[in-house]
């Protein structure tokens, strides 16, 4: 029987707010035995914290997003809302002080973002406390990837996914080869890149992820848990893998990279 892993989701997202029930159970249905589920900001990361309480399938991964780019992301966005500005040393500090399953999502945002230096400040901070805590870094490297890797590669971090990488070919090879996994979101069906990604990669490093609710596999459809089935399906398609194969893979790398 297969079992799948969703690492990278946004369950505290607004349009999760009235289904949230349904959600996790067709979840459940699908076979996800997984949701790990990301903070952005104090507001997010509280209602990650609260949603891992309410479900056990659902694991908090905590972080700082980029501020900057965080507050052009929401106040844009389809529903958007406004960001309370926040002590980010006070934030940091709550989260050295939780045992979430990973940090996340951390990293650096070059596409709305325009604060560099600050970035790659607060970045530096989560590879230092991963370090420090043992924890996995769920990173984010938007028009950043080369920043993402160097920052990483200087840092000689281990526990790395690289959630939704867009690098080109020789920075996939170079984080492959230093051990680092990806995360390959469900809109693989119809993303030339992200097929390419799953061919290349070893299997012992990828994982699935939605980025729910976002890159649905679906067009015109909100992304959910459950869709992370897709995912896995194509990863299998370019294996040459079954599906139940290509699942239990990822389930023992999920195993070794956030149990042990």
């Amino acid at each position: 029987m297969a079992i799948f892993i969703d690492v990278h989701a946004h369950l505290d997202h607004p349009m999760f707010r009235d289904d949230m029930d349904q959600v996790i159970e067709r979840a459940r249905q699908a076979g996800v035995k997984v949701i790990i589920t990301q903070g952005l900001d104090p507001e997010s990361n509280r209602a990650v914290l609260d949603l891992a309480r309410r479900y056990d399938i659902i694991k908090p991964a905590l972080a700082i997003y980029p501020p900057d780019a965080l507050k052009q992301e929401l106040e844009q966005a389809d529903q958007p809302r406004e960001t309370t500005p926040f002590n980010i040393d006070e934030e940091f500090e709550f989260i050295a002080k939780q045992d979430p399953i990973a940090l996340g999502e951390v990293g650096l945002d070059y596409s709305t973002g325009s604060d560099f230096p600050s970035q790659k400040a607060l970045f530096q901070r989560f590879i230092e406390l991963s370090e420090k805590k043992g924890l996995p870094l769920i990173v984010h490297s938007r028009k950043a990837e080369l920043d993402v890797v160097d920052m990483l590669d200087s840092s000689n971090a281990k526990k790395v996914v690289l959630h939704c990488f867009s690098g080109r070919k020789h920075l996939i090879r170079r984080a492959a080869d230093n051990g680092w996994s990806f995360s390959i979101p469900t809109n693989i069906v119809r993303s030339e890149h992200f097929q390419a990604m799953a061919k290349e990669i070893h299997i012992s490093q990828l994982f699935t992820e939605t980025d729910s609710p976002y890159l649905s596999p679906f067009a015109g459809k909100r992304n959910e848990p459950a869709f992370v089935v897709e995912s896995t399906r194509k990863i299998a398609e370019m294996k040459g893998m079954t599906l139940d194969d290509t699942a239990n893979n990822i389930f023992m790398n999920y195993q070794n990279m956030f149990l042990k």
